[in-house]
């Protein structure tokens, strides 16, 4: 991916759109006729939502994920058809904002579908909604005795309310063979027996890759997207998405007996050279990663020394040809040399952390042509019609 950044910018995160709208499609080729939505939550996971909504719009996309109300009413700004449902739930007092922002939401207790059926009765209208079951996590979703509850009586609790989707959340489908995956989606399934027909969602990036003894109707991937390994087990069968490159400040000479960083952690053993980065804990890079990750350039790699402080990193590039990297210069942390599974590996973390904690200094440089999406607006109540 090429790199470009303005003079008064630290470093850039170069954010492929083309990789994502490929992997988008390598997911749906993998759901076998189920519909693939967009989880773009945290920001697209932090390379930008307002970005990489329309460009998964573009590639077919209608159906996103977000965390919250203001994520879903932020994106709902750029894709004003797209049909947008909010995973956190209902808040309390929030059901009109659902409804005029027109964005759905997904109901993770008898309290909120109860509130979310009196909106419905006050409005005279049945309003779309995602029901959570939940299955093994215990985060968010309708508990035993709720779906107990539920399955007695549905029409007392459903009254109002457009059901458009079962759905429930897999806790290890990223660990191949665990026998919770498997666990969950025979609760899951014996629970849709006992209660009233609606589409189905369980997959999540890693539940793809599963054999899931249920009939989906939509898939929910979202790491993946963005080129995080779904299958830890095998070879990564998405692209990568981003790659984060950032300035060379000063680069001096050092000899042994001298020290580097915070606490004197790293001690140089040899006549040498470190180069100091703009990038540190603050900007999103792991502070676990010194004395243990590398830098990248014009394909040399070199050893980060010493701690990573709040803005700074060092690199022992004693072993590059003289000269080489100069003040000013660009180096990657994140790239070819090392992915975002690989850097999160090597700080003890996951992807996912890794991207969603990369920091606003860097300049956001989003390559691909991406078309703007038609601005036709769905009623609220026609919404997830599946």
């Amino acid at each position: 991916m090429p790199v470009d950044v303005p003079a008064d910018a630290p470093g850039v995160l170069h954010v492929d759109l083309d990789a994502i709208r490929a992997n988008w499609r390598t997911l749906r080729d993998r759901a076998a006729g189920a519909e693939v939505a967009g989880v773009v939550k945290a920001d697209a996971y932090g390379l930008g939502a307002e970005r990489v909504g329309p460009a998964l719009w573009a590639e077919g996309c209608r159906r996103f994920f977000v965390a919250t109300l203001d994520e879903a009413l932020r994106l709902r700004a750029v894709l004003p058809a797209a049909d947008v449902a909010v995973l956190g739930g209902l808040t309390p007092g929030t059901e009109a904002l659902f409804v005029d922002g027109r964005v759905t939401p997904v109901l993770n207790s008898l309290g909120e579908i109860a509130r979310w059926r009196a909106e419905a009765r006050a409005r005279g209208l049945r309003l779309p909604a995602l029901v959570h079951l939940d299955t093994g996590m215990n985060r968010l979703g309708l508990e035993r005795a709720e779906v107990d509850a539920l399955a007695a009586d549905p029409a007392a609790h459903l009254d109002g309310v457009a059901l458009r989707l079962w759905i429930t959340h897999l806790a290890c489908a990223d660990e191949y063979g665990h026998p919770m995956t498997a666990a969950q989606a025979a609760d899951f399934a014996g629970a849709l027996t006992r209660l009233p027909p609606a589409a189905v969602s369980a997959a999540n990036s890693s539940g793809l890759f599963r054999d899931l003894p249920v009939a989906q109707r939509l898939a929910r991937p979202g790491a993946a997207l963005y080129g995080i390994n779904p299958t830890p087990e095998a070879p990564n069968p998405m692209r990568p998405v981003v790659r984060l490159s950032v300035r060379v400040l000063q680069v001096r000479r050092v000899d042994s007996a001298m020290t580097v960083g915070y606490g004197a952690a790293h001690l140089v053993r040899r006549p040498g050279r470190i180069a100091t980065l703009a990038a540190g804990y603050a900007d999103g890079y792991p502070r676990s990663l010194g004395g243990r990750g590398r830098i990248a350039a014009h394909g040399r790699t070199a050893p980060i020394v010493g701690r990573i402080s709040m803005d700074l990193l060092t690199a022992d590039v004693t072993d590059w040809p003289e000269g080489s990297p100069a003040p000013g210069d660009l180096v990657d942390l994140i790239g070819p040399h090392r992915d975002v599974d690989a850097v999160a590996a090597e700080a003890g973390t996951i992807g996912y952390e890794v991207l969603t904690a990369l920091g606003r200094r860097w300049h956001r440089a989003h390559s691909g042509i991406v078309p703007p999406p038609p601005g036709a607006v769905a009623r609220p109540e026609a919404a997830w019609a599946l």
